[in-house]
């Protein structure tokens, strides 16, 4: 199953937003234009379906419903999110499912977060409302969603799992390398965004299965790190978990070199790599090509399209990034290309196929990062450097 289109209401930098997704998207915008801000609506819902989240835990862990809801809202106190959902990316594809959280903070009292309509509809057919007569009897039932309870949402459970299985990766490569130092037991290994277990992660896999990615990363990795050969994963005397692999240099017999040695680029690839062949699910990459050369970047795109591809199941992949290396590709569309354009109301998102200037160069040949650099720099860049 596969998010077709999200709609969202005052949600943090956004007013209003109504977006089409494929199989993958770029999200392009100055810095603070809200490209984080919408991947976490995916991480939002996720918190809410995941073993110890919940509506509340998530609301909380982002600051409560102030610091959700947009400034632009005015008066307008409700946050409210829509998803629909098809079983196909085909363009003819009926939507399967439709699911709609609006929530608000309560007015008096606890100043709880509640629940002020809850919609889940399957084929066209509503199969969920919310506030129904028992909610407005006890409203305490209005502080968790029917979604996150497994005891209610078995007509819609498709909808749960889909959120339950999304992925974020930011991997942070001090994480892997000082691991000790910042120790946190509240990480889960299934909710693992920035790295903490990446390498558990990986020592858990069916050795089988290990083995073939590693081998297929090691590929990849002969050009990226032609030094680096033979990947392995073991544990050292206490049971950490290390990745090794072989550094040739002028010694005839080389050396064994652990994550610890490793490059910030490498660590980032090895774990980008990893992420793609891992799941099947929605994906969602926050700037991929830091700390790599702008020629691997540059190759990223179809790096990824290649490993889809060869999966029996398709996979969405929303990729975040301010890499005009990566956008250099010319097999990148303008459906593709969600445009963050900030203003006084809040941002708003459009696809570039539907600005027509866009649309002609980009028909006439021309790169994506060719055409939109304009559309992605601050106003006034230009005086940056004559800040004194």
């Amino acid at each position: 199953m596969f998010i077709t289109c999200i709609k969202a209401k005052n949600w943090k930098n956004f007013r209003n937003i109504d977006v089409e997704l494929g199989e993958r998207a770029f999200l392009i915008g100055p810095n603070a234009s809200g490209k984080s801000n919408f991947l976490d609506i995916f991480r939002f819902m996720r918190d809410i379906v995941k073993p110890g989240g919940g509506l509340q835990k998530a609301v909380i862990d982002r600051g409560g419903i102030p610091k959700i809801r947009c400034l632009g809202a005015r008066k307008d106190p409700e946050v409210e999110l829509e998803f629909h959902f098809s079983e196909s990316l085909e363009g003819n594809s009926k939507t399967k499912f439709k699911y709609i959280l609006a929530i608000r903070i309560e007015t008096r009292g606890k100043r709880r977060t509640l629940i002020t309509r809850e919609e889940a509809h399957k084929n066209g057919k509503i199969i969920l409302q919310r506030p129904d007569g028992i909610d407005r009897k006890d409203n305490w039932r209005l502080t968790q969603t029917n979604l996150e309870q497994i005891s209610v949402n078995l007509t819609f459970r498709e909808i749960y799992d889909y959120f339950n299985s999304v992925r974020y990766l930011h991997i942070v490569p001090q994480l892997l390398r000082y691991s000790e130092m910042f120790f946190n037991t509240s990480v889960s290994k299934g909710d693992d965004s920035f790295g903490f277990h990446f390498l558990e992660n990986i020592m858990d896999t069916g050795e089988g299965t290990r083995k073939s990615r590693l081998k297929k990363i090691e590929e990849a990795l002969k050009i990226a790190v032609p030094q680096l050969k033979g990947f392995t994963i073991t544990r050292d005397d206490r049971g950490v978990p290390h990745l090794e692999a072989t550094y040739e240099h002028w010694r005839p017999k080389a050396g064994k070199q652990q994550e610890s040695q490793f490059s910030d680029g490498t660590i980032r690839l090895i774990g980008f790599l990893w992420s793609i062949m891992e799941t099947n699910s929605l994906l969602l990459l926050e700037e991929p090509e830091l700390s790599l050369n702008s020629s691997i970047v540059s190759r990223l795109p179809a790096l990824v399209y290649r490993l889809v591809s060869k999966k029996k199941k398709k996979q969405q992949i929303l990729f975040s990034t301010h890499s005009l290396d990566m956008l250099s590709d010319t097999g990148i569309s303008g459906e593709e290309i969600l445009l963050f354009i900030p203003g006084k109301e809040g941002t708003r998102i459009k696809t570039s196929s539907t600005i027509r200037e866009i649309r002609l160069l980009l028909e006439q040949g021309l790169s994506p990062a060719e055409v939109i650099v304009s559309y992605t720099e601050p106003k006034n860049i230009r005086q940056l450097s004559l800040f004194e």
